[in-house]
Order: structure tokens, then sequence, then C-alpha cells
């Protein structure tokens, strides 16, 4: 009896999935599994079930963008079988690039923070992509910006935000030797950022490489020190330092206007000068695809054109997922790496809630990330001597359709990837942000025509800004496209359509109010970048490392990730 026992808790732990499969397909298994009869029965099925790989535990993903893919990719490392199930016909997620004629349009990534070694990103994308094959493009300047007032001790109105620190440092005081010391307390502090892997990769590792991966922990202190001195700065509170008006004016505008913690500009500073935060050749698409193949090579299966109507669950336990055509997919856990709305309020119907998700639903605790108007422009000529990202003051206020006013226009000019238009030709996009997303959502759902027509009279307006900007373009387009919040929440399902999840708070430091699990069920995790608030690639592939590390040690195995 004690023999049976202890065999009938391991058959117990076999997949709920398999054992529903072999219950399926017949009996014969159903009295094996529930009754054997002598103990070398009981040691056949023990065998059968520990030695089958089919009958490790099955895990159903929804949403095959960058944080799906990527949690299937640790987890089919990690000897579970996972399925992807995603609406789209392409994988990516908001990670994505689109054709239009002869020309790619891409509506995702600037930089990947990890292209090249010197960054903890690194060792996550290399043990999921050979990254030494992908080709980056590292830009001499991150930005070329056009101020309104002022004029630095040359005459001109454009600043110069340059990705090599020691060049910027120069640059910026010989614009401004008197504020020396305040520049050099501006650059300090990225040179920190620079010893250390951010944020710091962890491992499960045996007893003595942990005590030395523990040590070096320490050496974080320093980090710390200058994150909590720099956490409440902003570009506002940096530029008030500035003497120089041509420098005030410069960082001030950075962002258009917005005052913006200064971390999301040292940050990606840091990891510039370190040519460790590259364009990838070919775009968001391509890049996307790189970790679908690999995805698809561990063994993984992805289920395209197949949205997820509901996560079905007994007893506050996720079992399985209902797609079109009421089909049903079981499994043992459930992970979403999809829209955080949808999936909590939609698919599971708002059933599994705290007072913190609904304050996160009424927006008390966090706003929606921005949405994204994009006009893209294929043009005949290869503008090879327009600065590729740049931003500009308009004589006269840009009034959205959506209400929204800008004063300023930002344009992207892709003349360093030939990938994306034929020879001596260029895709020029010019993006404005917006938080008027219902209005665009709503007009196209509700009257079409009226959607196209503002959309085509904004265009119009875009088109003779840029006229007058780069000289005579009205005769050398060859292709348009015009992307609203309605465009990326239709494909991507993405709430409010936004691009990057939640806006970031205040507090840099503070946890995000998304976890994993939901409160009250079983088997079911969310991972996507709207566990962090300000999304993007780095919060995807960390909480898609993160997951399939919590799994691993929920279900007391090693977590094992190596470099491709």
């Amino acid at each position: 009896m004690v023999f049976r026992k202890n065999l009938n808790k391991k058959i117990a732990s076999v997949s709920l999935h398999w054992q529903r499969k072999y219950l399926k397909v017949g009996t014969k298994f159903k009295i094996r599994f529930r009754s054997a009869l002598t103990p070398q029965g009981w040691k056949t099925i023990l065998h059968l079930c520990e030695n089958n790989p089919q009958l490790h535990l099955k895990i159903n993903i929804i949403g095959a963008g960058v944080s799906g893919l990527t949690a299937g990719c640790y987890l089919q490392m990690n000897g579970y079988q996972t399925e992807i199930f995603e609406k789209h016909s392409i994988p990516g997620g908001l990670c994505t690039s689109w054709k239009k004629g002869a020309f790619t349009i891409d509506g995702c990534v600037h930089w990947i923070l990890g292209s090249d070694k010197g960054s903890s990103f690194y060792k996550m994308w290399s043990e999921l992509l050979p990254m030494e094959s992908i080709p980056f493009k590292n830009h001499e300047q991150r930005l070329e910006l056009e101020v309104e007032k002022t004029r630095n001790k040359y005459g001109s109105k454009v600043f110069h935000l340059y990705t090599d620190l020691q060049r910027l440092q120069e640059y910026l005081i010989d614009l401004a030797p008197e504020d020396t010391a305040v520049i050099k307390s501006f650059i300090r502090p990225m040179r920190v950022m620079q010893k250390f892997d951010l944020p710091p990769v962890m491992d499960d590792l045996p007893l003595i490489p942990s005590l030395i991966q523990g040590i070096k922990m320490s050496r974080y202190l320093e980090f710390l020190y200058w994150f909590l001195k720099l956490k409440k700065q902003t570009n506002f509170t940096f530029a008030e330092k500035l003497k120089n008006p041509f420098l005030k004016e410069s960082f001030q505008l950075l962002y258009d206007g917005e005052e913006v913690n200064m971390m999301v500009l040292t940050m990606p500073l840091s990891s510039f000068d370190k040519k460790s935060a590259g364009y990838p050749i070919g775009g968001s698409l391509s890049f996307a695809k790189r970790i679908e193949e690999q995805y698809l090579a561990l063994g993984g299966k992805i289920h395209y054109k197949t949205p997820v109507k509901k996560i079905l669950v007994e007893n506050d336990t996720a079992v399985g997922l209902l797609v079109r055509n009421d089909v049903i997919h079981y499994s043992d856990i459930t992970i979403s790496a999809a829209d955080w709305y949808t999936t909590v309020f939609e698919a599971l119907e708002g059933k599994y809630v705290s007072q913190d998700i609904l304050d996160l639903k009424n927006l008390k605790k966090l706003e929606v990330f921005y949405s994204v108007m994009q006009f893209s422009f294929g043009l005949n000529g290869d503008y090879k001597d327009v600065p590729h990202f740049s931003r500009f003051p308009l004589e006269e206020e840009l009034i959205s359709p959506d209400g929204t006013r800008y004063k300023r226009l930002e344009v992207h000019v892709y003349n360093y990837d030939p990938t994306l238009a034929p020879k001596g030709k260029t895709v020029v996009t010019v993006s404005f942000y917006t938080t008027k997303r219902e209005f665009w959502i709503n007009l196209r759902k509700n009257e079409r025509p009226k959607y196209r027509q503002a959309k085509a009279e904004f265009q119009d307006k875009i088109i003779e800004l840029l006229d007058a900007r780069l000289g005579g373009i009205k005769d050398r387009i060859e292709m348009s496209d015009v992307a609203t919040p309605a465009t990326f929440q239709r494909y991507t399902y993405n709430w409010k359509g936004s691009t990057q999840g939640w806006l970031p708070g205040k507090n840099l430091l503070a946890a995000s109010p998304v976890q994993f699990e939901l409160p009250g069920l079983k088997n079911f995790y969310n991972s996507s970048h709207w566990n962090q608030p300000g999304g993007g690639l780095p919060i995807a592939i960390s909480t898609g490392r993160a997951i399939a590390r919590f799994i691993c040690k929920k279900d007391k195995k090693r977590f094992t990730a190596k470099k491709i």
C-alpha cells in the first residue's frame, strides 16, 4: 500500500494536459492510470510518464510578441512544452514593420539595449539570438535639436546630442565653459553606470557561484548611490543649474517641452557610448522574426490568426484557452504575454482582481503610455545629408483632428537602413504622441469615412511642413501611410492603443503594481511589457526570462539559459 501511495503521488504530478489527452484517446490509459493492479504495472506507467517528453508540463502562451516569444524560448530550454496563440499573421506584436509597395515602414525600434557587449541585456539577447551575426547601426548622434529662442556662440540654433560621451562633454564645455562643473556632473553618473550590468541578470547557481555573485552584487551600492541622487532630477531641474542660455533651452526642449526624469536620458546614453544600443538593420519585424525562428527551432509551436476568446478556468485554476471557432486547447499553465486589460477584464471577465487592479483599470495608480500618430513616406531620393533624427519648432501651431496642439515636429529619416527602400530612395516618418486615442479608435469604429477623411487632412498638413523643411518633397512622394492609435489597437489589442504599456510614475524605484499572478487564480501568469511601467523591448525580454525562472522555481527545477 505504501508503494502504491508513493507512486500515486508521482503519477498525480504528471501533466494535467496529457492526462486529458490520453483520457480522450481511449479508456485503456484511463484504466491503467487510475487502477494499476500490480507493482509492476505501476512501475510501467511511471516509466512512461517520466521518460516520455510529451508528458512534460504543457504551457499555453497568449501573444507572439517579444514577451511571448522570449518566455516560450526560455521555457522550451527548460523542458516545458509550449504553444503560442497569436491573433495576427506575423510575430512581434508592437515590435513590427509593414510593407507598402516597395517600401518597408518601421513601427517600433530606434535602438536595442544590449546590441553589443557592455550591457546585461546583451547577455539575455545572446541567450536567444546569435547577436554577433546581426548587423547594427550605431549613430554618431542621437538627436539633432533646433531650439526656438537662443543661439550658441557660433550663431547656430541646433543642439547636437552626441552618443560618444567624451565628444558630448567636449562639445558642451566648448559651448558653455562657464558650466564646466555642471556638465561634468551630468557625464559622471553615466560613467558610473557603465561599470555595472544593468539590470543585473540573476541565475539559479550552486552555492559557491551564488556566493561569488552575491559579493559582486554588493558593488552595486555605488550605482544605487548615484541612482538615489538622480532619481528626482529632470531635464528641467538640470537646466536650471546651467548658466548658458543655449544649453538651458536645449535641455528644456529635449522632450519637446515635457519634463522627464533624467534617468530616461542618461541610461540610454551610457549604452550608446559603449556601442551597446544600436539599431538592427532590417527593422523591427526582421528582429522579431529572428526570435520566432529560435523559438521554433527549440520545438515551440505557434498558432497564427488564432485570437483567444476566453481563458478557461475550473475551480479557480486556469486549464486552457478557448480560441476562434470555439476550439479548446488545454494546458497545465497559461501565460498571457498579451495586453493587460484584455487579459484581465475580457479573457478572464474581471473575476480575479484586487482593489489595486481596479485602481489600475480606473487609472488611479498609473497613466497609460501615449499612443502614436505616425506618418510615413517613401521618397525618391537618398537624403544622405539629412540628419537621421531631428526635432524643430513650427512657425504656427499644428492642430490634430483629435484636438492635440503641437508646436514642434519630429522627423525620422531612415537613410541608414538600405533594406527599407529601393536603392536611391528613403523612408521618412513623422511621429506625434497623443493621449486622445479614444477619438481615433471610436471614429474608426463608428464613422469610417470621417476617420479616413481626418487621416487624409492631417497627412496633407504634414506634407506641407515636410516640403518646407526638406525642400520640395511633394513630387518625390511614391508611398504614404498613416498609422493612428486605432491602428495599434486593432493589430495588437493594446489597451487604448498604448505603445509601451504604462507610463512611468515619478518614483522610478516604486514596485510595479502589475504582478505575475492574479489573486485567487492558480496556474496563470501575466508576463508582458505591461508588467513594468515604461514597457518596451527591455521590459519584454526581462519579464519573459523572469517568468520562465519563476515557473522553474515553483516546479523545483534549476533554470537553464545558454548563449546561442
